[in-house]
């Protein structure tokens, strides 16, 4: 019986394992052996130096920059009950499903060449600052949320009775508990930012642009694999490197269920008051400005809305529909499977974060290099689609199945059901809530999908994200406003998703990844 078992997990594991192999591990080594990567080059050019400390550089401003804005934002809603708190909580999910076009395009609408606060270029480093903010400060805020829900009411209620103040309590009591928690949000948010492109590319522009877009017009434009592959495993370094160091500090902020967290209480105190106002300020600035500014300038752009009657329109439309719904088809395939032989091995669960940890560009440049017969064919297009996708099914599926009570199988056992039955009566069901939050999450990662798709689609493959980037890079006001219109539409899908998955949780809170 044991023998059939493992045999049955073999057979489970072989699929994602060979997936994971054709299209990460493959790629990457062939990247490694091309023409003996050319670090001497790299190493020795000032250009690239330049442009690897300004990667590194806006990563750690970034990580310098969410930390003192996030943790009095969090602080506020772990300890004060206030109208809208609940939805606050449920809004921090939403950059996770924004896509990243949306988020620079807004930042464009801001501050850009016709900026609504400011009329500047891309000639400054604050644009990819401001952008990078928009995106990792609600994964800053949730890391030192969940870190404050760990603090036990009792040992507070302690150190107030010994007439401890707010301050002494926050740094002897809280920030004990809290701080595993900051380090691994500000991992991640480095790690986010430092493998960032979508942003890097709208915002940096040439003077600004950070390892990644340099791989990407290596690769395009100049031809010049031996530089690429030098850059991407410069890349992966560093975020192998952040990759486990949070691992590293996730183990040491695991969660308790036991403890009894502090319950929020409406603010008594001017300072709560003060924080309150705080909180308010910097989501609202640094979080809705962006996408109330796509808001403002498609509603302003007059008869450039015919774009979205346009043949073009429909076309990228429906591509990015048929290219989201096919890979998340293999997602929930590919999801479940790696789930399921997960939970019998430790090293693949490692392996599951593996596509979290390499961006899209660099497995992109490996595999057009690895797979040259198959440049800009769909079977590979969609392959990486589902690359990015089946990783947010795993997750979610695999944490949902390890939290089963193991008596639900044995019952069902006793009561003469085979393992087919109690898998389709029992098992699925109750991981079924799971599997729809992991879809959700991949469909708004494909839907968005920017990078992959410049590297490996054709013309008539172009997809919303492509379009409007195409959009971006014409003259004239009448494209620049096509662009708005058509962001808008892709924010309306990317919350659409959201408000799937947000319904589909019932309100409840959902983990970072």
């Amino acid at each position: 019986m044991d023998m059939r078992r493992w045999a049955v997990a073999g057979l489970v594991a072989l699929p994602p394992l060979c997936f994971l192999t054709a299209m990460v591990l493959a790629p990457l080594w062939a990247m490694a052996a091309y023409d003996g990567l050319a670090w001497g080059a790299v190493l020795s050019d000032a250009y690239m130096l330049k442009r690897l400390a300004w990667t590194v550089f806006q990563a750690a401003a970034t990580c310098v920059l969410v930390l003192p804005l996030g943790v009095p934002v969090a602080w506020v809603l772990a300890r004060l009950a206030f109208p809208g708190r609940a939805l606050v909580l449920r809004l921090l999910m939403l950059p996770f499903v924004m896509p990243t076009l949306v988020a620079g395009v807004g930042v464009l609408a801001l501050f850009g060449a016709d900026g609504l606060l400011w009329r500047g270029g891309q000639d400054t480093p604050y644009l990819l600052l401001y952008g990078n903010v928009f995106f990792n400060l609600p994964v800053l805020v949730r890391a030192a949320y969940q870190g404050f829900v760990q603090v036990p009411a009792a040992r507070l209620q302690t150190a107030r009775t010994l007439g401890a103040g707010a301050w002494r309590r926050f740094w002897d009591i809280e920030m004990p508990v809290l701080r595993p928690w900051l380090a691994g949000g500000v991992c991640l948010v480095f790690l986010y930012c430092f493998s960032g492109f979508g942003l890097a590319l709208l915002l940096g522009g040439s003077r600004y642009a950070t390892v990644e877009v340099e791989i990407y017009q290596l690769v395009m434009f100049e031809l010049d694999m031996a530089g690429a592959s030098a850059l991407v495993w410069l890349v992966l370094g560093v975020t192998a490197a952040a990759g486990l160091l949070y691992a590293w500090f996730g183990r040491r902020a695991g969660s308790d269920k036991a403890v009894s967290p502090v319950m929020p209480s409406e603010p008594q105190l001017v300072g709560e008051y003060v924080l309150l106002a705080f909180a308010a300020a910097v989501l609202s600035v640094c979080c809705l400005f962006p996408l109330a500014a796509i808001v403002v300038k498609a509603w302003s752009a007059g008869e450039s809305w015919r774009v979205l009657m346009e043949s073009e329109t429909w076309q990228a439309v429906w591509n990015t529909l048929r290219f989201s719904a096919a890979a998340v088809f293999s997602a929930a395939v590919l999801g479940v499977m790696y789930a399921a032989a997960a939970r019998r091995s430790a090293w693949m669960r490692g392996l599951m974060f593996l596509p979290f940890m390499v961006s899209p560009v660099c497995v992109s440049a490996g595999v057009l290099l690895l797979y040259p017969g198959w440049t800009a064919s769909l079977p590979l297009l969609l392959a990486m689609y589902a690359l990015l996708a089946y990783p947010f099914v795993a997750k979610d599926v695999l944490s949902a199945w390890d939290a089963l009570p193991p008596d639900y199988g044995r019952a069902a056992a006793g009561l003469g059901a085979n393992g087919f039955q109690t898998a389709y009566r029992i098992t699925f069901p109750l991981l079924k809530p799971a599997l729809r939050r992991g879809l959700t999450l991949a469909a708004a990662t494909c839907v968005g999908e920017f990078a992959a798709t410049l590297f490996l689609s054709r013309p008539e493959w172009q997809t919303l994200t492509t379009l409007i980037y195409a959009y971006l890079g014409r003259a004239g006001a009448d494209n620049y406003a096509r662009a708005m219109v058509l962001t808008l539409l892709l924010a309306a899908f990317a919350l659409g998703i959201f408000l799937l998955l947000d319904g589909g949780e019932g309100g409840k809170r959902t983990e970072t990844l």
